[in-house]
Parts: C-alpha cells; structure tokens; sequence
C-alpha cells in the first residue's frame, strides 16, 4: 500500500465525505479526481453501504465500549466509534444494537439524564477530577471548535505546565493564534507571556488585535459548551468510578492514594481523551437557527476556513522562537509522584506485573495491589524520618 492509499484509508476512515477526502489530499499536495478516488476506494475494498461487518463483531466491540467510558454514549457517537475503528455498520444497526446491549444506558439518554452520583461540592470553579488527583487542561479554536489539546494532568496549577501545552500546539500548528483568551487565574500568566513575546517577534505586532484577553469563564461559551460535551461523554464515568472507590473506602484522598490514581488510571484517561478529540473534531456540527456560527466538521473548517469565507489567523513562528520558549516550559515525565512511580515499577515488576496498565481492568487491579505499595511507601517514609532523627541528634 502506497502514501497515497494510506492517506485515503485514514481519511475515509475517519468519517469523511469524497469531497472531504479530496480536500485534506491536496493538502499532502496530492491531486486526484472524483472518478480516481473512487477507483482506488474500490481497489481498496473500502465501502459505505456494502461488505458490512459481521453482527457478532459490532455487538463485541459495542460491549468492550460499554465497560468504559463509552457507556455514556448514545449510538450516533458509538457509530462514529465503529466507523473510525474499521467497522461497517450503519447508524440503524448501532441504534438497534444499544437497545439490547445497553437497554438501561438508552433509558438515561432517552430521559435526557446523567448518570450522577449524590456529592457535595467545594465551591464554583471546582475541578471535576482534581480531588482524585487528576487536573485537566483544554484550548479550543474558536472559529472551527476544533480541539487544540485536551490534556489531563497531575497538576494543571503550574504556569510552566500550562505553557508546555500551548507551545507544543504551537510547534505542531508551526504558528500561533492572533488573539488568545483565557479564564482568570495565574496558571494562565506563563501562556499570556509568550503569547505576547511570539507577537512581539512577529509582523502582526502592530495588530489591533489584542494578543492575549482574560475573561470570564462564563462568558467562554466555546471551552464551556466543551467541558459539557467532555462531562456528558466522557468524565461522569470517572466521576462515579472514583467516587465509588472513595464510598468503598478505597481511596482516602493521601498524597501516597492520589500518586497511585495517576500511576494507574491517568495514562488510560489521556489516552481516551486523546480519542474524544479525534472523534470530536471529525464529526459534523449541525447548523442552528439561533447563531451565525458555521456548521461542519471542526478539522475541516480549521484546516480550510477558505470555504466558510472565513480567513486562517494563524501566525508563523520561527523555529528559534518556538525552541526559545519551550526551554522555559515544564513537561512533567512520570504520571505522578517520581518516588512514589519508580517504587510502583519496581514492585510491580518484582510480580511480573504489567508496569503501565492499558486497560481499565489492569489499571483497576494495579490499584487494588495498592495496599501493600502504601504499606512499602509509608515503612519507607518512617524509616527515612528515623535516619533524619538519629543524624540530627547525634
């Protein structure tokens, strides 16, 4: 299979219309007709309403999304999943299917209700996750809704943390926004700052344009309406997972239950974040009748603005600039607690233990391994004390 084949097996597997193909090959600088495309769809065995997937499949990988997250889907969105993972079904069939697989998740949804769990909150801005030890950070385009990143985190308190994600977009996209607008808060401060040095070092610095806004958050209609979708779809599910381990005693809210939090689940939430993003930025808005937004596919729209009569302000970066900055930002290596992560491994590893869980079902029985990690981790921190202690007076 040649660079070509492989470029329109990803693309149509993402979703995307013929003409929508064609549009993302030219931007690989490749041109082909609609009748070329369509020979090479044939060849490839690639087909919308032909070959569909053997039931007992669908019905396999519906069950295994289930058991996850995707519980919180409806069947317009486990389509989607079943499309961009290699499955040919139609929407019908994944509508029908749910029914039985999942009749007491279609109840909710038909009801319009979340699945919620009885809790108590700390207060406004109080982040979903964070009281289990998991921070999550996002940026969205404006114009496209296209996700920028989405990124869940130890900590997302640190300025340089911030700064991190915003420069890798930034050295990905080879360019960063005119403007930028953010909540209120100091971990914000690094990213106002190198916004403001990339504008400086640009030939838009005499914009009108402000190069950085702060605002309120709910006045950020486009990352609130996200954090609603990311909820609905994706962390109630965690929300109720880790309260249940907190109702069963499971986890106390120590410093040693939130590292081991991160070391198990926080790389398998990434990773679903990571699909969330995928999925969102290849589906289609639907156009409404109360806002002068444009309707489409968010990568589509971020990609070729052209077609919306719309104009890309992205701005070109050097790549001395973009280096420049990122030397100033922090990327955090290990999930959690470097001490607490390198003892993990050793343990587990000591017990032909999977060291980086790929799976909730590992993830969950790492986590279960926990009491006697918490016991090493609370012998060993008596241990050091007892040393400072007889140093100190001797």
């Amino acid at each position: 299979m040649d660079k070509i084949d492989n470029l329109i097996t990803f693309y149509f597997l993402l979703g995307f219309q013929h003409l929508e193909i064609r549009l993302f090959l030219s931007n690989h600088h490749v041109q082909i007709s609609e009748r070329q495309l369509k020979r090479r769809l044939q060849k490839l065995e690639l087909f919308r309403r032909k070959n569909y997937s053997n039931v007992n499949d669908i019905i396999d990988f519906i069950y295994k999304q289930i058991q996850t997250s995707g519980n919180l889907h409806g069947y317009k969105w486990m389509h989607l999943r079943c499309i961009q993972s290699g499955l040919r079904v139609k929407q019908k069939t994944v509508r029908q299917l749910l029914k039985l697989v999942d009749p007491e998740g279609v109840a909710c949804r038909t009801r319009r209700r979340l699945q919620r769990r009885q809790y108590s909150n700390r207060g406004p801005n109080y982040d979903k996750l964070k009281p289990y030890g998991i921070s999550i950070s996002g940026c969205i385009d404006g114009f496209s809704r296209k996700i920028i990143w989405l990124k869940s985190s130890p900590t997302c308190n640190d300025p340089k943390v911030i700064a991190g994600f915003y420069m890798k977009s930034v050295e990905l996209l080879k360019g960063f926004p005119l403007s930028l607008r953010s909540d209120m808060g100091t971990e914000n401060g690094a990213v106002e700052k190198m916004q403001i040095f990339l504008r400086q070092q640009s030939t838009l610095r005499l914009s009108s344009l402000p190069p950085f806004i702060y605002g309120t958050s709910q006045a950020n209609q486009r990352i609130e309406s996200k954090w609603s979708i990311l909820r609905k779809h994706n962390s109630q599910y965690w929300m109720n997972f880790f309260f249940k381990l907190k109702k069963d005693s499971k986890f106390t809210g120590s410093f040693v239950d939130k590292s081991l939090i991160r070391f198990c689940f926080l790389q398998i939430i990434q990773k679903e974040r990571v699909q969330i993003v995928e999925e969102w930025d290849s589906h289609k808005i639907r156009k409404s009748r109360n806002t002068t937004s444009s309707s489409g596919r968010p990568l589509i729209m971020f990609k070729f603005p052209e077609i919306y009569n719309a104009e890309n302000h992205l701005v070109e970066a050097e790549i001395g600039i973009i280096n420049e900055c990122l030397e100033e930002c922090k990327f955090l290596q290990a999930p959690c607690d470097e001490d607490v992560y390198e003892m993990c491994q050793i343990m587990l590893s000591e017990r032909y233990m999977s060291i980086k869980p790929k799976t909730v079902d590992e993830a969950i029985n790492t986590y279960f391994f926990k009491n006697l990690i918490r016991f090493f981790v609370t012998g060993l921190t008596i241990v050091l004390l007892c040393v400072m202690f007889i140093i100190v007076f001797m």
